[in-house]
């Protein structure tokens, strides 16, 4: 069986500042190097980055000795990009999506999700929601929602590959910003992985200094 992980890798960071955030460098290593490390030393085949073309070179360079790692011009919306990654690993048999934002995925957690997607056909890692959730309408709270059954969705997320490139394509014209809930949108069960805390996506600077100090724990 043929394991492929797609890296997206295709945003503007437009919250983020005037650098690219997965180019911010911490403890004098990339974001996205982080990222790539831990897919490289797991046991997913190949990695495909869905790159915007503004750090395409940028990520050529810092690979180029990567022996999995083959770069791919990313789309319009992540939605997009996900599918150029999914036609650019045709031949596998599970597809592996990960947010290159999220630097703090583990080896383990990689393994766990190809593991487990080869009996759940779709799954992603999520940690179970911790604070109270209210739903608000004009400022004016309507109802706090029972948290027992909520959870913050995350990636990795896996899936058999021809049910996620299935579920693309006949959603081709929305705009979904998670895989699982396109699967979702079509009937198709998901199952969860217990995720970690520290998974976090770097989307401002804040984010880095959290990440500073779990990169240094691990």
């Amino acid at each position: 069986m043929k394991f492929s992980a797609i890296i997206t890798a295709g945003g503007t960071s437009s919250r983020f500042g005037n650098k690219n955030k997965l180019l911010e460098k911490i403890y004098d290593k990339e974001v996205i190097k982080y990222t790539l490390d831990a897919f490289e030393a797991s046991n997913v085949d190949e990695i495909i980055i869905c790159s915007h073309i503004s750090i395409m070179q940028e990520l050529k360079e810092l690979f180029a000795n990567y022996k999995k790692v083959k770069i791919t011009e990313g789309g319009q919306t992540r939605q997009k990009s996900v599918y150029k990654g999914l036609l650019a690993s045709f031949g596998c048999d599970y597809v592996i999506i990960h947010d290159g934002a999220r630097p703090m995925v583990s080896v383990e957690m990689i393994n766990n999700c190809i593991e487990m997607v080869k009996d759940m056909r779709a799954l992603t890692v999520a940690t179970k929601t911790i604070d109270t959730i209210k739903e608000v309408e004009n400022g004016r709270i309507v109802r706090t929602i029972d948290r027992a059954k909520l959870y913050n969705t995350q990636t990795p997320q896996a899936f058999e590959y021809d049910l996620i490139k299935r579920a693309h394509e006949k959603l081709m014209d929305r705009n979904f910003t998670d895989d699982a809930g396109m699967l979702e949108e079509l009937g198709e069960t998901v199952y969860i992985l217990d995720g970690s805390y520290r998974n976090i996506k770097i989307t401002t600077q804040i984010d880095i200094e959290t990440a500073k100090i779990y990169l240094k724990q691990m």
